[in-house]
């Protein structure tokens, strides 16, 4: 079997709280809290959940943008640490959410694209020219207007020269942080078109960040789902969509706008989700869940597999369900 291009293991991200005129440390935000995930090379795992949830942080953490408090991060099978930064960009990438402030607004776009090529010292003055028309000619810019500036160009366009810079150095791995929810709607078809393209031409690794369930669907092989720093669910995407095992995913599917649903199919979750300074005991979703039980608010789920490839954090995951739980079932006695 061919080892993971990605895994991270049990990764947590907490930012302390500090207080008074000492900045006496008094709590943390725990945004990022035991998250595991692995990812094969040419795969798209896609993330979801609610503003806050822990997704761009997550990203954050495995780049090392932001220093995990603990956790592993291993990339081809080698354990990365801060040390090795640096490096680990020359292999893994960024497109981020705001294509108007993610760009230097003094720079022209071609020295914006070859930014990374000076950076990691990646060939010569002639070649990184060269580089540089390809790339925006490959994301569907005129090469030309290499010596102009950001703001001579649409949000669109700015994307596009965001995700030119970030295929630059040829990486293998492409996170993208909400990299289509600026864009207008047609816009947004157009750039998710040019990722599944790029994807398929030079066989990259997406990790793919996004609030609109519809937008994930469409660019991802597997989705995990997020709730207060921690995945909840985690599946093949046609199974998640079709059938899915956390009531949390089920109130956000039962909110995409659709023409057959029924009246009232909507899932309408009790009050906002808790702090992450101070989570609920068991499991964090409960305060909220329409399916909550006495053992929800004094034991924590794991996240199991109750069905082939489909993995839950939730003791009453099949609930609701045609299918039947297998003898020996995670949840079975809760």
């Amino acid at each position: 079997m061919t080892a993971p291009l990605l895994e991270v293991r049990n990764l947590t991200k907490h930012f302390p709280v500090r207080r008074g005129v000492l900045g006496r440390t008094v709590g943390a935000v725990r945004a990022v809290d035991g998250v595991s995930f692995t990812l094969a090379e040419g795969e798209t795992l896609g993330l979801v959940g609610e503003s806050g949830c822990g997704k761009s942080t997550l990203v954050k953490s495995v780049l090392f943008l932001e220093r995990p408090t603990s956790g592993e991060v291993r990339f081809r099978g080698r354990t990365l640490t801060p040390d090795h930064a640096q490096q680990l960009r020359r292999h893994i990438q960024i497109v981020f959410q705001d294509p108007y402030t993610s760009l230097p607004p003094r720079m022209t776009v071609g020295d914006i694209v070859a930014d990374p090529l000076r950076i990691h010292r990646v060939g010569d003055g002639a070649s990184v020219e060269r580089r540089v028309r390809h790339l925006l000619q490959e994301v569907g810019l005129d090469p030309t207007r290499a010596g102009q500036y950001p703001f001579q160009f649409s949000g669109g366009q700015r994307q596009r020269i965001g995700i030119a810079r970030a295929l630059a150095i040829d990486p293998s791995l492409v996170l993208l942080d909400e990299a289509v929810s600026a864009l207008d709607v047609s816009v947004q078809a157009q750039v998710m078109n040019l990722l599944k393209d790029l994807q398929e031409r030079h066989r990259l690794t997406y990790i793919f960040i996004s609030h609109d369930l519809g937008v994930v669907k469409y660019m991802s092989d597997r989705i995990a789902v997020m709730y207060l720093g921690k995945i909840v669910e985690h599946g093949p995407s046609a199974a998640v969509y079709g059938q899915p095992l956390h009531p949390y995913t089920r109130a956000l599917l039962s909110a995409v706008p659709s023409l057959t649903r029924r009246r009232g199919g909507r899932i309408r979750l009790r009050g906002e989700p808790p702090k992450s300074t101070d989570p609920p005991p068991g499991c964090s979703f409960h305060p909220r869940c329409p399916m909550a039980q006495p053992i929800c608010s004094r034991q924590e789920p794991p996240l199991e597999e109750w069905l082939p490839r489909r993995f839950a954090a939730c003791h009453f995951a099949l609930s609701g369900l045609d299918a039947n739980p297998p003898p020996g079932a995670p949840g079975e006695t809760a």
